[in-house]
């Protein structure tokens, strides 16, 4: 699923930081310098889950610093305004990004915004370090209990 907004790279606001990326494991070098990212979730942040005709969001309240990312790269501490996953029509593929240019089934993307620097989530998408997305690839495998309760709110948004 695309944003509307990233659909030509004339209005990609980021330059070379955008997706999809292939990830290359020879390629990759540590960084010593880089801090753990710290994640805090309030789970009571969850607002909804949304149909927007091509995906689903979990949409979260990021009125304040209640569930926030802070860390790693980032300079400033970013707001989770929202999560969604991208996934394919067979199990093989389905993934945005891949890694030595492999896909995975699914992909979850983590949405977090910028809110030191912007004054809202639609401001901050326009810029370079406007969002921060943490991706996490998705494999078949054993039920997973948190998932599951997500999956059985699904028919709830079969609709737009």
């Amino acid at each position: 699923a695309v944003h509307p907004l990233w659909q030509s790279p004339l209005t990609i606001p980021g330059g070379t930081r955008q997706s999809p990326i292939n990830i290359q494991w020879r390629d990759s070098v540590y960084d010593p310098f880089l801090k753990p990212l710290k994640i805090s979730y309030d789970p009571t942040t969850c607002l909804h889950i949304w149909n927007n005709g091509y995906s689903f969001l979990v949409e979260f309240d990021d009125s304040a610093d209640r569930s926030t990312i802070v860390g790693g790269p980032l300079e400033n501490q970013y707001r989770l305004k929202q999560f969604h996953f991208h996934w394919g029509a067979i199990n093989d593929w389905g993934s945005e990004h891949t890694v030595d240019s492999k896909f995975y089934p699914a992909e979850l993307h983590l949405v977090h915004w910028n809110a030191v620097e912007y004054p809202s989530f639609e401001e901050a998408v326009m810029e370079g370090n406007g969002l921060a997305v943490i991706g996490v690839f998705l494999k078949l495998g054993a039920r997973h209990e948190g998932l599951q309760t997500l999956v059985d709110a699904l028919p709830a948004v079969r609709h737009k």
